[in-house]
């Protein structure tokens, strides 16, 4: 893997509409700029991807949570995203997050049952990359739908491709759409 750059971005939303968040809502991303070994040409084989993908998942979970500055006990949700730059394709981003990327980054939070949600596009430098966020443990708590957003001014250049992680503490400050909450999770299916 070719790391040109490592960002992390740390979040704690302290006041919403005027009201006090208790407890403060707290999340990190942590996002990698690569370099994609098979822009401009087509490849059958993208195995090379996987094992970034894995390699990443660790490293952009560790450097979220120390973003974070918690242990792993406290994280109730995650998320993953990659914009791959225009001399790559969308498949190049699923070979990324979705084969061993998850495994690795649950290993670093202590677990985690539901999927993790993940957002892919293709994008040039300067554009906005959503990384939607779940609860890991019950894909159904409503007040864990959240994304967190990065924009880097020089990436991806068309060669490149920016994978980001983010994992959050809280749901989104004071919610109340209902649904499933996270005390009433069971856990047993990552579903609820």
């Amino acid at each position: 893997m070719k790391l040109r750059k490592l960002i992390t971005l740390t979040e704690e939303t302290r006041l919403e509409m005027g009201r006090e968040v208790s407890p403060r809502a707290r999340r990190a991303l942590a996002a990698a700029v690569i370099a994609n070994p098979f822009a401009a040409r087509y490849e059958d084989d993208l195995s090379e991807l996987m094992g970034t993908g894995e390699a990443l998942g660790q490293l952009l979970g560790e450097e979220a949570l120390k973003a974070l500055g918690c242990g792993p006990d406290t994280i109730e949700g995650y998320g993953k995203a990659a914009l791959v730059g225009e001399l790559g394709e969308l498949e190049h981003a699923a070979a990324l997050l979705h084969p061993k990327l998850g495994a690795p980054l649950r290993a670093v939070i202590g677990g985690g049952k539901a999927l993790v949600p993940s957002s892919k596009a293709i994008g040039r430098a300067g554009e906005v990359l959503d990384v939607p966020l779940g609860h890991k443990d019950a894909a159904y708590v409503r007040s864990h739908f959240d994304a967190m957003r990065v924009q880097l001014n020089d990436a991806p250049r068309p060669g490149e491709i920016v994978v980001a992680v983010a994992l959050q503490q809280t749901g989104r400050p004071l919610p109340r759409v209902g649904g499933l909450t996270k005390d009433d999770i069971t856990g047993a299916d990552g579903l609820r």
